[in-house]
């Protein structure tokens, strides 16, 4: 196995053969909504095309971006934006992140991180090879009680449920994102709870979902894909009590130390939210950085290893929509268009 370059990783000049991507496992329109990152709207295109992109492009010039995909299953569309990344950015492994961390030292300009959040057999069967393929590195985030099964993450389960007749009485918010989002603000024993109901009052079952093996996350290692934990579950750490953050992040790091056969380093929090006990913990299991789900770039040297921002990104969205998210001027527009909704509540 090659040791990977801890400064930056360079892009191969190749011409991926035609892929013809694996139909995904059905999911009603609805979920898919409720779980789309940022999608292509009038207004970014719009600006992508004003001064204030340039203004963008600079700024993030002096930024690094960690970009967080959920599912890929299209290689093709995927190896699309891995090369766009290749012209434009200075792609970065997980060590040279660290190292920085460590040595106090900034990055490259332009630096950017790949990592998937839920990691399934999709970053197997589509991102592996798109990655090989530019000698690209990577980190792929895992929840361990799904390693080895065909189930659905909890997230997935409930916005299939619910699109499907499901009913919690504690899940009242109109509209699917909402009640998802209520869902997941819960207390943990009232999500769990919650849960169980929506599966009760279904009439159907979601659909399975092929998860990676321990085999498999090997696999990837050797393929310069780092494994990081999403604990045990992926509950919002936030609504859990003292004893369930315990147990959720040193059963999953257990769990993956064992596996792999060294210590995981980094940590995605689950609901992308800082979680000040989850942090206190990593650092005595020997952490180096864990990630958020904020849609912000950070500085080219993070303000803190144990809270790294990323950037939300949709695999298939088109070369538009891609570079408005890199610039950081999606993320932008975002919160103006977050603010203005709270103004106006």
């Amino acid at each position: 196995m090659n040791t990977p370059d801890l400064r930056s990783a360079a892009c191969s000049t190749v011409t991926p053969e035609p892929v013809t991507p694996e139909p995904a496992a059905p999911e009603p329109a609805a979920m898919a909504e409720a779980f789309a990152p940022p999608g292509t709207d009038r207004l970014v295109h719009w600006l992508r095309h004003s001064p204030a992109q340039p203004l963008f492009r600079a700024r993030a010039a002096r930024r690094l971006a960690v970009l967080a995909y959920r599912r890929v299953t299209d290689r093709r569309a995927f190896g699309a934006q891995l090369d766009r990344l290749c012209r434009v950015a200075v792609p970065v492994s997980l060590p040279a992140l660290e190292q920085a961390l460590r040595e106090g030292r900034p990055l490259p300009p332009r630096s950017v991180l790949i990592t998937f959040d839920d990691a399934d057999r999709g970053v197997l069967d589509h991102a592996l090879p798109a990655l090989i393929a530019r000698r690209l590195p990577a980190v792929a985030f895992v929840v361990t009680e799904l390693i080895g099964t065909d189930r659905p993450s909890w997230r997935q389960e409930a916005a299939f449920l619910l699109a499907n007749g499901g009913q919690a009485r504690a899940v009242s918010a109109d509209g699917l994102p909402a009640r998802l989002a209520q869902l997941a603000a819960l207390p943990d024993p009232d999500r769990r709870r919650s849960l169980h109901e929506l599966r009760v009052s279904s009439p159907v079952r979601p659909p399975r979902r092929q998860r990676l093996t321990p085999e498999q996350l090997r696999l990837l290692t050797a393929g310069q894909v780092a494994i990081g934990s999403q604990t045990l579950g992926d509950p919002e750490l936030r609504r859990c009590d003292d004893d369930t953050v315990q147990a959720e992040i040193r059963t999953a790091h257990q769990t993956l130390t064992g596996w792999l056969g060294a210590a995981p380093t980094a940590f995605a929090y689950p609901g992308g939210g800082h979680d000040a006990r989850a942090a206190q913990l990593l650092t005595e299991l020997g952490y180096r950085s864990a990630f958020l789900a904020d849609h912000r770039l950070n500085p080219r040297l993070p303000r803190e290893a144990l809270r790294v921002s990323r950037l939300t990104v949709d695999p298939g969205c088109d070369g538009a929509q891609f570079e408005a998210v890199l610039s950081g001027l999606h993320p932008a527009v975002s919160r103006w268009r977050g603010a203005q909704r709270l103004a106006g509540s």
